[in-house]
């Protein structure tokens, strides 16, 4: 099984906070609520590649 990596881009302002190790099998992007330090906020996440 194939492991690509991942950045998870901030909905808001679009900066890339998070990486992550994702498998090559899913077909949908990943979307979480996580912190911005730029933000300062709890915003979505969304998986840029």
């Amino acid at each position: 099984m194939a492991v690509r990596k991942a950045a998870l881009a901030c909905s808001v302002c679009g900066s890339r906070n998070y990486s992550i190790t994702a498998s090559k099998n899913r077909t949908q992007r990943l979307e979480l609520k996580k912190f911005c330090k730029h933000c300062g906020k709890m915003t979505l996440h969304k998986e840029t590649r």
